[in-house]
């Protein structure tokens, strides 16, 4: 009996550990590209989110952006890239973190149906949120209740 509570009970208790944790956003950068900023020294930010940053959404996420409400299976990209001087232009440099915003109503539900996360510089694995997305990342958000928790808008 203990040995099939170890191995079927142990890995089912886990599952919704796992099931909530956000995957890493294959060929995003091959999705709709929303925006660009570049956060400077001097903006309250900086020391977080210093850098050059593309914001990228796959096609629930446009749906959402034209509709302001986001559909569970949107998926939000946050590409931070460090900001590299060269002459007299801006260009990008190592990349810092690809922040993904993925909603799922059920799943992310004390997070307003977003779930957060951050992988590391060019990392698909190393994650930097981990289980922290309320304190990391929520918290801020929540300013955008009436945008669905989102702070980009869709340019044309």
């Amino acid at each position: 009996m203990k040995r099939f509570l170890l191995t079927v009970c142990v890995p089912i208790c886990a599952m919704p550990a796992l099931a909530a944790e956000v995957p890493y956003p294959e060929g995003y950068r091959d999705w709709r590209h929303v925006k660009s900023m570049v956060i400077e020294e001097g903006h309250p930010l900086y020391a977080s989110f210093g850098g050059i940053h593309h914001i990228y959404a796959n096609k629930k996420a446009l749906e959402g952006y034209r509709k302001g409400q986001f559909p569970d299976g949107a998926v939000i990209i946050f590409d931070l890239l460090e900001a590299k001087r060269e002459g007299h232009a801006v260009v990008e440099g190592a990349r810092k973190v690809v922040g993904v915003m993925h909603k799922d109503a059920r799943r992310y539900a004390a997070t307003g149906g977003w779930g957060f996360e951050g992988f590391a510089g060019d990392s698909k694995t190393e994650r930097v949120v981990k289980g922290n997305a309320k304190a990391a990342c929520f918290d801020c958000h929540a300013a955008q209740k009436t945008a669905d928790y989102v702070f980009s808008r869709l340019r044309d």
